[in-house]
């Protein structure tokens, strides 16, 4: 895909938040910079890159950040999602990875782990 400035626009965007942004969060900031389906089309583009990485929170919702700790190497997602109750920001938690135990002869392809709560900006 090139770089039109709808990409290089939401690129920027997820790099800078503090959490993962919703479709909507994402067409809200970026005004009438592109529509909405231009947004859905770069996001989708952007994870098959392994640029962005997706999670559903607790309402169902989508929500997408920049990949920030993944090599050339090893490109994964395995860490802990937060949920803030609080101010309903979603944060990957890159340093928290979930470890399930399966029975033999099971094989993990994707995984999804988000914990809600309060987060720490919102309990001080």
């Amino acid at each position: 895909m090139r770089n039109s400035k709808s990409k290089t626009a939401i690129v920027e965007l997820l790099e800078q938040s503090e959490g993962a942004l919703s479709h909507k969060d994402i067409q809200t900031q970026l005004k009438d910079l592109c529509d909405r389906v231009t947004v859905y089309r770069v996001l989708d583009r952007l994870v098959n890159e392994g640029r962005v990485h997706k999670v559903i929170d607790f309402d169902g919702v989508m929500r997408f950040a920049a990949c920030h700790h993944c090599g050339d190497h090893e490109h994964s997602h395995n860490h802990v999602h937060f949920s803030c109750e609080s101010c309903n920001k979603v944060f990957c938690l890159d340093t928290v990875k979930p470890q399930v135990d399966l029975p033999d002869g099971y094989q993990v392809k994707d995984s999804l782990h988000v914990v809600s709560g309060v987060c720490a900006q919102c309990s001080s």
